[in-house]
């Protein structure tokens, strides 16, 4: 017999301390082996929290709303029920102590990010003879009266997830989404067409305060992780270099497209994806040992959080993906984001990123380059102006501004200028390519 002590599990590797979304399981409850136990919010996403025992919750460390370091104790596990005055009485005393019946060997951490450690690469949603299923999924089947060992799942590592359970239950078959991007973890959605007057997607609403002035309002989790992100970044010496691109060719391609559910970040993205196949250097990123650079293209897209704090969703190699499905991928992540339900790799192997401002009418701005990356690029709103052609007369063109800000340590001025007309050049004179 044994008493286990659950500690709070790292979900990522900038991951320093976690809050407490919901406890899953109250204190009494049986716990199966590989059952979520409870939620928590790392960096940037919830995430369910399996256990890697079988026992009974006996006592909760630290309840929902409240925070704690990496590796520190939030709950104890005991392996029967008689023991679980005895792991009342050991977290009253501060100590773990198991009873003298327990085995010698040492207590350890009993608590894993379910997903990345329970589910395989292949894609199979079953591990060791028993699902890999979200709770909002498993409750959802239950309701709807869907089979889960009927499914298919197309969450990250084949996790069926609540989408999975609705298309089984519309269709009255199982659901087997094929991912586009690897690894297989964007389900197809079916996509929505953005604002049509501007060449940008359709605005994030911004988060409304709620304090009362002159009241201090602790960071979120999101907010903490913006800050440790960007106080990194103040040692990094960097310039910008800004650039103006007449759109009237990516709007009209725009408005032809947009019906088939094309967005207009996902065009943006392609377009700087194909533009960094010619430049590998502003897809590269700096480190003690000198230029790193990327296999893949993976383009990181500044996404604002309704309730505080910031998300960058990546676009997985998004110079070789089509158009179409990068815009299916694209919603998919967003969806995600706001739910908190985006898995570490969707939103931290970004090699360049993408910061649009423009959805709120911002004409230009200066974008803060995120650690491990080379350059991120700030853009501003496409407006008409008016502008001198080449036969001497005067025109009106949609034109939009737009700034790099690059690491010099790597990267020169002549490399991002270069970047930038290659980019204008592409989004003004073959815009068409895109679809291809």
């Amino acid at each position: 017999m044994s008493i286990y002590e659950v500690f709070m599990p790292a979900l990522s590797s900038t991951m320093t301390e976690g809050k407490i979304v919901s406890w899953v399981k109250s204190p009494g409850d049986k716990v199966e082996k590989g059952e979520t136990v409870v939620v928590v919010e790392s960096d940037k996403a919830d995430m369910d929290v399996e256990s890697f025992y079988e026992g009974y919750l006996a006592h909760i460390l630290v309840p929902a709303g409240e925070s704690a370091a990496v590796g520190n104790a939030i709950a104890f596990i005991a392996e029967t029920e008689a023991e679980i005055e005895t792991a009342k009485s050991a977290a009253n005393s501060g100590s773990a102590a198991a009873p003298a019946t327990a085995s010698p060997e040492p207590i350890a951490a009993t608590v894993s990010a379910g997903v990345p450690a329970l589910a395989s690469q292949n894609g199979s949603n079953h591990r060791e003879g028993r699902l890999v299923v979200s709770p909002r999924a498993r409750k959802l089947a239950k309701e709807l009266k869907v089979d889960l060992k009927t499914l298919q799942g197309s969450g990250p590592y084949g996790r069926i997830v609540a989408e999975d359970v609705e298309a089984a239950a519309n269709q009255g078959k199982p659901a087997a989404t094929a991912p586009v991007v690897p690894p297989p973890s964007v389900p197809t959605t079916t996509p929505v067409a953005p604002a049509p007057r501007t060449p940008v997607p359709a605005p994030v609403p911004v988060p409304t305060a709620t304090a009362v002035p002159g009241q201090v309002v602790p960071l979120t989790t999101f907010q903490n992780a913006v800050v440790r992100n960007m106080v990194a970044t103040l040692s990094v010496p960097v310039f910008r270099v800004g650039y103006t691109i007449t759109t009237d060719g990516l709007d009209k391609l725009y408005k032809q497209i947009k019906s088939k559910g094309v967005t207009m970040t996902a065009l943006l993205a392609k377009a700087v994806a194909v533009t960094l196949q010619k430049h590998p250097l502003l897809n590269a990123s700096y480190s003690d040992q000198g230029i790193v650079y990327h296999s893949d293209i993976n383009i990181s897209v500044a996404v604002a959080m309704d309730d505080g704090g910031l998300i960058t969703p990546v676009l997985k190699n998004a110079d070789i993906v089509d158009i179409y499905s990068l815009s299916r991928t694209w919603k998919s992540l967003v969806e995600r984001a706001r739910a908190k339900q985006l898995q570490p790799d969707e939103y931290n192997s970004g090699t360049f990123t993408v910061s649009n401002l423009g959805m709120f009418g911002v004409d230009t701005f200066d974008a803060i380059l995120p650690t491990g990356q080379g350059s991120i690029l700030a853009i501003g709103a496409s407006r008409p102006q008016v502008v001198a052609t080449s036969d001497g007369l005067f025109g009106v063109r949609q034109q939009m501004q737009v700034n790099i800000t690059s690491d010099h340590r790597i990267i020169y001025g002549a490399h991002a200028a270069a970047f930038l007309q290659d980019l204008a050049k592409l989004i003004e004179t073959n815009p068409q390519s895109l679809t291809l």
